[in-house]
C-alpha cells in the first residue's frame, strides 16, 4: 500500500516537472533561445524610429505642459493681482473698517495663491489627489511644529473680532509702541513717530496687555512744575490757572459728552386726536408703538447715564512736594486725544515764559557749604 502512493506521488512530481519544462520552451524569450544570433537579429529588426518617435512625442508633450504651467501661473498671478485691486477698491468704497479690510485681503491672496500652486500641479501632470493628501497629512506634522503660527492667526482672528484697536490707533505693547498701520493674518505692523516699522505676532497682542491712548476721545495731560522757595504758591497757582483757561483746547468743566448723556428729553405728548385713538388701532399702529419703544430706551438710557458719576475736569493746581531745592506744584487738565501733543508741550512753553514775567522763580539745585575756622 505505501509503495502504491509512493509511486503514485513520483509520477505526478515527474508530469509537473515535464509541464514547466514545455512552459519554459514555449517562451519566444527563454534562456535556451537568447543566443548570439537571436540577438543580433532582433537588434537589426528593431523598429528604432517608433522609439524616436515616442520619446520625441513625450519631450514634446512635457514641453508644451511646462509652458502651459508657466503661463497659467503667471496669469494667475496677474489675476490674482487684479483681484486684489478690486476687492481693496471695493472695501474702500464702501467704508470697510481698514483692520477687517487688510486681513480679508491678506487671507484671500494667500488662498488664491495656493489654489493657483495646485492647479499648477495638475497641469504638470502630477495627481493632484495624491498631493492634496500628502500635503494634509504633512500638514497636521507642519501644524504641530507652528503651532505659535496657528496661535498667530487665532490672535487675529481675536483682535479683528474684539477690536481691542484698530487701525490708526496709537498702542503701547510692552517696549514697543506706535500707530497701527496693518493688521495681518499673522502679525501688526506699527510705525513709530520716527517712521520705524516694527512687526508684533498677533498671538501674543491677543493674549496680552495692550495700551490704547486712541480708544477715548478725550485724557488728562499732567506737568509738575518747581517754583523757588520763598515764592508766593498763590499767585503762581493763579498764573497756571490763567494760561490753562486761556487755552480753548483745554476742558473747564465736564466731558462734553457726558453733559449731553445727562440732558434730559421731555417726553412727547399726545394731542386730543391721539388720545381718543381706539385701543387696538394704536396697538396694530406699528409706527407709533415703535416711536413709543424708542423713547423708552432713550429716557432708560439717559437716566441711567446721570447715576453715573461724572469725570470733573475743571483745571487744577496743587502743591505736589515739597523738594529739596524747590516747590514742586502738580498741574492737571483735559483735552481732546487729538490735541494731546499739542497741548502739552505748548503748555510747558507757555509756563516757561509766564512765571519769570509775574516775578516767580524756577530753582536750581544748589548746596550750602560752611567752612569753620579752628
Amino acid at each position: 500500500m505505501l509503495s502504491a502512493i509512493l509511486l503514485q506521488a513520483e509520477g505526478a512530481l515527474n508530469d509537473s516537472i515535464a509541464k514547466t519544462a514545455v512552459k519554459i520552451a514555449a517562451l519566444p524569450d527563454s534562456l535556451s533561445q537568447m543566443t548570439p544570433g537571436k540577438l543580433q537579429h532582433d537588434l537589426k529588426t528593431f523598429h528604432w524610429d517608433t522609439l524616436v518617435q515616442n520619446v520625441t512625442n513625450q519631450c514634446i508633450n512635457l514641453a508644451f505642459r511646462i509652458l502651459a504651467a508657466v503661463v497659467v501661473f503667471y496669469l494667475g498671478k496677474f489675476i490674482i493681482g487684479k483681484l486684489h485691486h478690486i476687492v481693496r477698491a471695493i472695501l474702500l468704497h464702501r467704508d470697510v473698517d481698514k483692520s477687517l479690510s487688510s486681513f480679508l485681503l491678506s487671507f484671500m491672496k494667500i488662498t488664491l495663491l495656493f489654489v493657483l500652486i495646485i492647479s499648477v500641479i495638475g497641469i504638470l501632470g502630477i495627481e493632484t489627489s495624491s498631493f492634496i493628501a500628502i500635503f494634509a497629512s504633512a500638514g497636521v506634522a507642519v501644524g504641530m511644529a507652528l503651532s505659535g503660527t496657528l496661535q498667530n492667526f487665532a490672535g487675529g482672528v481675536l483682535i479683528l473680532l474684539i477690536k481691542p484697536y484698530k487701525v490708526g490707533d496709537y498702542i503701547v505693547f510692552g517696549e514697543y509702541k506706535g500707530y497701527v498701520k496693518e493688521i495681518q493674518i499673522f502679525h501688526t505692523i506699527l510705525t513709530t513717530y520716527s517712521n520705524e516699522k516694527i512687526i508684533i505676532p498677533n498671538g501674543g497682542l491677543s493674549t496680552g496687555t495692550i495700551n490704547n491712548f486712541s480708544a477715548e476721545k478725550y485724557h488728562r495731560l499732567e506737568w509738575h512744575v518747581s517754583i523757588a522757595y520763598g515764592d508766593d504758591v498763590k499767585r503762581a497757582r493763579q498764573v497756571v490757572l490763567d494760561i490753562l483757561h486761556a487755552d480753548r483746547r483745554i476742558l473747564k468743566d465736564f466731558l462734553p459728552d457726558e453733559i449731553a448723556a445727562i440732558e434730559t428729553v421731555q417726553p412727547k405728548t399726545e394731542t386730543d386726536s391721539e388720545k381718543n385713538t381706539s385701543f387696538w388701532k394704536s396697538i396694530f399702529n406699528h409706527h407709533k408703538v415703535k416711536q413709543k419703544v424708542d423713547d423708552i430706551k432713550q429716557l432708560g438710557q439717559q437716566q441711567l447715564a446721570a447715576k453715573i458719576p461724572k469725570k470733573d475736569c475743571t483745571p487744577y493746581v496743587a502743591v505736589d512736594s515739597l523738594g529739596d531745592s524747590a516747590v514742586v506744584l502738580v498741574v492737571r487738565a483735559w483735552t481732546t486725544t487729538e490735541n494731546y501733543w499739542s497741548v502739552l508741550y505748548d503748555t510747558y512753553e507757555c509756563i516757561y515764559e509766564r512765571l519769570p514775567q509775574e516775578g516767580l522763580h524756577f530753582p536750581y539745585p544748589q548746596m550750602d557749604v560752611y567752612l569753620k575756622k579752628n
